[in-house]
Parts: structure tokens; C-alpha cells; sequence
């Protein structure tokens, strides 16, 4: 949208190792059509960026309304939002194959947005602050607790994490700040620590107590991770408005 990668790099880099996504409902099109042409048009409807947005139950991250669009977004736990024209794109995501060999089919439905500030959106400097300060609190108390996610699924998990970064590449497009590299790394790893400690239970809990005070330090720490990674996201098109 910034016009700094060719409309079929962005859609190659969109799509990744999925099999293929398709955008649906754009104005003017009878049926489903091809990312490329969608990203295109959308530009011609005057889309001039795009935001993403992770809401959850209670934590409507990122979406603006109308009430129909959100309803959506909630149901599929994110969403992108386009600045400069009102509408919105929420994925319906098809899998199917065995472990290791899936197949995954993305279709993009293209629905009415209402252009206004999106909810509970952090700015760089704040995500980054709230970020680092969670997560020295939620360490302090899980250590406390001796319940934090451990054992052999959380190491490998934590392993193919670094692999992955060992590996490098880079994770936003082209034109952001590298403020908002920073945070969105940190947010990822923050991420990936709370879903090894969801994934492993109740870690080293064993009372009825220490089960609420370990969901207690991750709840928070998971909703500033999704706000960061918003914030990060979201910082070409904040800075552009801000100038």
C-alpha cells in the first residue's frame, strides 16, 4: 500500500507456505478473486494502509466497528483493517492433511468498516514500556509460584522458537521503523512464553490458589503481547497520520 514492494511480493509474502487465499466481496466482483488483484484494488478504493487487529473476548484490540464487522473479527480472533477506505478483511481458514503435511486455504471476506481510531491501540513507546514492565512482573510472581511452563514440550518449543531466529529474515515489510522491529520481536517472544505455559498446564501448581495466581500473572502479560504486536503492526500508518 505504501508502494515500496511490488503487489506480487506482498501477496507471496501474505501468503507464505499456505497453499492459497482468495478475497471475497470486494466491490464490483461476483465472486472470490486472486490476492494480488485484491490488494490492487483495494488501493484503488483508496486504501492507502493497512492495520491489523487481534481482539479477543472482553479485549476488542484494534477494530472500529460497526458491530457486524467486529461480531466477525472476534469470531476469527483477528482482522485487517484498511486506512483511507472503509472496509475490513476477516480470514476464514481452511486446514486439512495429516501433521506435518497440512494444507491451508485462506478466504478473505471482505466486509463494511467504520473508519475510527481503533480500540486500545498502544503507541510504540508504550507498548515497548508496558511490555517489559508485564513481563518483569509476571516472572517475579510465576518464580514466586515455581509454576512456570517447563519440561520437555515447552523446551522444544522454546528450541524451534530460537532456531527460527537464528535463521533470521525479516519479520514486518519494507518502510517500518526499527523501533517497531524491536517491539514486535519482543511481543513474539513474550507470545510464545505464554502459550508454552498455557500448553503445559498448570506447570509446577498445585493448589487450587497457586492455579488462579499463575492464570492471573499470564492474562495480563498475554493482552500487552497482543496490544505490542498491534502497536508494532500498526506503526507505518500511525506515523503517517501523525505527520
Amino acid at each position: 500500500m505504501a508502494g515500496l514492494v511490488s503487489p506480487d511480493d506482498a501477496a507471496a509474502a501474505i501468503v507464505e507456505d499456505d497453499a492459497s487465499h482468495r478475497v471475497e466481496g470486494l466491490p464490483g466482483e461476483p465472486g472470490p478473486v486472486g490476492l494480488t488483484f485484491a490488494l490492487g484494488r483495494l488501493r484503488a478504493l483508496g486504501a492507502s494502509g493497512l492495520r491489523v487487529a487481534l481482539p479477543a473476548p472482553g479485549h476488542p484490540l484494534g477494530l472500529s466497528g460497526p458491530p457486524e464487522f467486529n461480531a466477525r473479527a472476534l469470531e476469527a480472533e483477528e482482522a485487517v483493517l484498511c486506512h483511507g477506505a472503509a472496509f475490513g478483511l476477516v480470514p476464514e481458514i481452511h486446514r486439512s492433511g495429516p501433521d506435518g503435511d497440512v494444507h491451508v486455504e485462506v478466504l478473505w471476506h471482505c466486509l463494511p468498516m467504520q473508519e475510527a481510531p481503533p480500540a486500545d491501540v498502544p503507541s510504540l513507546g508504550e507498548a515497548e514500556r508496558e511490555l517489559a514492565e508485564a513481563l518483569r512482573e509476571a516472572t517475579d510472581v510465576l518464580s514466586r509460584l515455581d509454576v512456570a511452563g517447563s519440561g520437555p514440550v515447552a523446551e522444544a518449543a522454546i528450541d524451534a522458537y530460537r532456531a527460527r531466529a537464528e535463521r533470521g529474515g525479516q519479520i514486518l515489510a519494507p518502510g517500518y521503523p526499527p523501533r517497531a522491529v524491536r517491539v514486535l520481536e519482543l511481543a513474539r517472544r513474550v507470545g510464545l512464553l505464554i502459550s508454552v505455559a498455557y500448553e503445559n498446564g498448570h506447570g509446577g501448581a498445585v493448589t487450587a490458589s497457586e492455579m488462579a495466581a499463575r492464570t492471573d500473572a499470564l492474562r495480563p502479560v498475554e493482552r500487552t503481547a497482543r496490544r505490542a504486536q498491534v502497536a508494532a503492526y500498526n506503526a507505518v500508518v500511525e506515523q503517517r497520520e501523525m505527520r
